[in-house]
């Protein structure tokens, strides 16, 4: 009897001393959490590059509208025009959504803080890029442009998939402003 409880107390110790499978314990700690960090850094990566995307194709086309390059824009217009300059959008006319509103420079209300991804368009005014080209707008009126465009996450399981803010439409709003005056004719 007491050889059996000293053979146990030996391989107790022994296996209590022995260092072989630390590392198997160290990977299974520790590859979670650096995958869970690869996997929300790529998911942060293609965020701001949509986001910069977006940002930038709605200035460009601000910037046309303004500059009068764009013949007779209408709200389907800039949407297309939007979309073609931003390749990394994925569905970009299917999910990009644009509100154009004039602004009263007498009250200056901005629009609305709590972003709602819907499609609302006005009549626009530019200066004329040529002979012929019809207004619809009024001299001297500002113009705020919000697109709005809705993704689904790469990988909605991981924590910053899941602690985006999420739009009615399921996926999470990446939102560009700008705005434009109407030229005097």
């Amino acid at each position: 009897m007491t050889h059996m409880l000293r053979n146990l107390r030996r391989h107790a110790r022994r296996l209590r001393d022995s260092e072989s499978g630390n590392a198997t314990i160290q990977f299974a700690i520790m590859f979670p959490i650096f995958l869970t960090l690869f996997l929300s850094s790529f998911e942060f990566g293609i965020l701001m590059l949509r986001q910069t995307f977006l940002e930038r194709s709605v200035d460009s086309v601000v910037r046309e509208l303004r500059l009068g390059q764009l013949t007779n824009p209408t709200h389907e217009t800039i949407r297309t025009e939007i979309c073609d300059r931003a390749p990394i959008l994925p569905d970009c006319m299917e999910t990009l959504m644009v509100e154009l509103r004039v602004v009263s420079t007498v009250t200056w209300t901005p629009l609305a803080t709590d972003v709602v991804c819907k499609d609302k368009s006005i009549d626009i005014n530019v200066t004329p890029p040529s002979p012929g080209f019809v207004n619809t707008g009024n001299a001297n009126e500002m113009v705020l442009v919000r697109a709005c465009s809705v993704f689904q996450p790469i990988f909605p399981t991981t924590q910053l998939g899941m602690s985006l803010k999420r739009t009615d439409l399921g996926g999470y709003a990446l939102v560009a402003n700008s705005a434009f005056v109407n030229e005097p004719r």
